[in-house]
């Protein structure tokens, strides 16, 4: 028997123990499975708590709905009569003291046809102007591994990147776009630009796969992200979960590793998954050999605040569902949600949920961070009064702070990896690295990392009974 433990019941940790249980069932392999979770629950980043008629997700609020992998899983769950869709609507970008609408035929802000990119409210004639070199100018240089801020403005110029494109597209990706590369953002663009000679047109012939019949992008359950989290917990019945448990050392022992916990027991594992933040997994190992590798891993950090409303939600603009700030003296945070309005199921009488979001590249962070969580929400009703005109007072609300627990990719961070990875090998065979620290920090990514990762165990432990 082979015994594999995961360190971390994240969204990663769970899918590869889910993975390997059924893969150890396909394949009739002898496996003990350990999942271990300093916490008392799982889930990690994804966490819904139920405040009233509010349901607020302190962590991920959705999955991206068009990754392949998703919709299996939901079947393979039996969760999909509970799946629910966003709710499509207008998205603003809130600059020069006013709400102005992002153009709804774009992708990120990057425009799928002319007449989006005349029309906008967000740059100027001399930009639009300026942004129309997408169509003639030839990508001679560019490749996955550079800046995806360069290429664009190199495509498109200055002033669209910084006014539409870069609000949109670094509050996805938590990050400077010139610190960004092309392959950990958006590498199809690349090849837009090769086969049609314009990243517009290669967006315009492709736009069924970003906007779709139904423009339903995301989904999430009636109940809440933790469906998700509950619905894989039950599957687990040859796992042995262990929660409020935390890995205190893990440390080589002849052939296996020994995994000393904060119960004072140990666990002697063939193959170990640590799937924990890159700076928890950094101490575990203490190993100076990867000290280089681990220390050039960033993380951000971000606080996020719900507010919930005795008054009904159509206060806010027809249509609209949030706005991203560009730019603006006036208010502090870095984007709002109007979350009752693109998530009906979160509020049962349609009343207003707002989710805003402070960012750690904001130069008002360090304040916000030493605030009480009172604080902190006072700071962010004065944003929305500026923003929507709002005075209400709250009558319930949610501050999450994740301190250096938002993983940056900037532009060297997939040769880092691959570095570590070798290193490890080398020091650690059969210790294997998962998770958003590495390898992609959407859900759906997360879940295929675990599945890979189980995938990978098995071949080793198939390669080792046929030696």
């Amino acid at each position: 028997m082979k015994t594999v433990v995961v360190v971390g019941g994240g969204i990663t940790g769970l899918s590869t123990v889910y993975y390997l249980q059924k893969q150890a069932k396909a394949h009739q392999l002898d496996i003990k499975l350990v999942l271990l979770e300093e916490n008392e629950m799982l889930g990690g980043k994804i966490n819904t708590v139920h405040h009233g008629d509010f349901y607020m997700e302190v962590g991920a609020d959705s999955i991206v709905a068009r990754k392949p992998n998703v919709a299996p899983l939901m079947e393979e769950l039996n969760i999909q009569d509970q799946v629910v869709y966003n709710a499509t609507g207008t998205s603003f970008i809130y600059t020069e003291g006013q709400l102005k609408k992002i153009p709804e035929d774009a992708v990120f802000g990057i425009p799928l046809s002319i007449e989006s990119l005349a029309t906008s409210e967000l740059i100027s004639a001399e930009g639009k102007v300026e942004a129309l070199k997408d169509l003639y100018t030839p990508n001679d240089s560019f490749t996955k591994h550079d800046s995806i801020g360069l290429f664009l403005e190199a495509c498109f110029g200055r002033e669209m990147v910084e006014k539409q494109i870069a609000p949109v597209l670094s509050g996805v990706y938590s990050g400077k776009l010139n610190e960004l590369t092309i392959a950990s953002t958006l590498p199809y663009l690349l090849e837009y630009k090769k086969e049609y000679g314009s990243i517009i047109k290669g967006l315009s012939a492709n736009r069924q796969k970003f906007k779709g019949a139904s423009d339903k992008k995301f989904l999430s359950f009636t109940q809440g992200m933790n469906v998700l989290i509950e619905a894989m917990e039950n599957q687990l019945s040859d796992v042995d979960i262990q929660k409020g448990v935390q890995v205190q050392q893990i440390v080589k022992d002849q052939e296996q590793y020994r995994i000393s916990m904060s119960n004072q027991s140990d666990i002697l594992a063939d193959f170990v998954v640590m799937t924990t933040p890159n700076a928890v997994t950094h101490a575990l190992l203490q190993a100076k050999e990867l000290d280089d590798e681990f220390n050039q891993l960033q993380n951000s950090s971000m606080i996020s605040v719900y507010l919930g409303f005795d008054v009904q939600d159509s206060v806010l603009p027809q249509d609209g569902t949030g706005f991203i700030v560009a730019d603006s003296r006036d208010l502090r945070c870095n984007a709002c949600t109007w979350t009752s309005r693109k998530w009906e199921h979160t509020s049962a009488r349609h009343q207003l949920l707002v989710r805003l979001f402070y960012k750690s590249s904001n130069p008002a962070f360090a304040a916000l961070h030493q605030m009480t969580e009172e604080e902190v929400m006072n700071e962010a009703l004065k944003d929305i009064e500026l923003s929507l005109g709002i005075t209400d007072q709250p009558v319930s609300y949610e501050v999450t702070k994740w301190m250096n627990s938002m993983p940056y990719y900037h532009i060297k961070h997939h040769q880092i990896v691959e570095a570590l990875e070798q290193k490890l090998a080398a020091l650690y065979p059969r210790v294997l690295l998962a998770g958003c620290s590495y390898y992609g920090v959407g859900i759906p990514d997360c879940i295929a990392n675990g599945e890979r990762t189980a995938e990978t165990i098995v071949e080793q432990i198939e390669a080792g009974m046929r030696v």
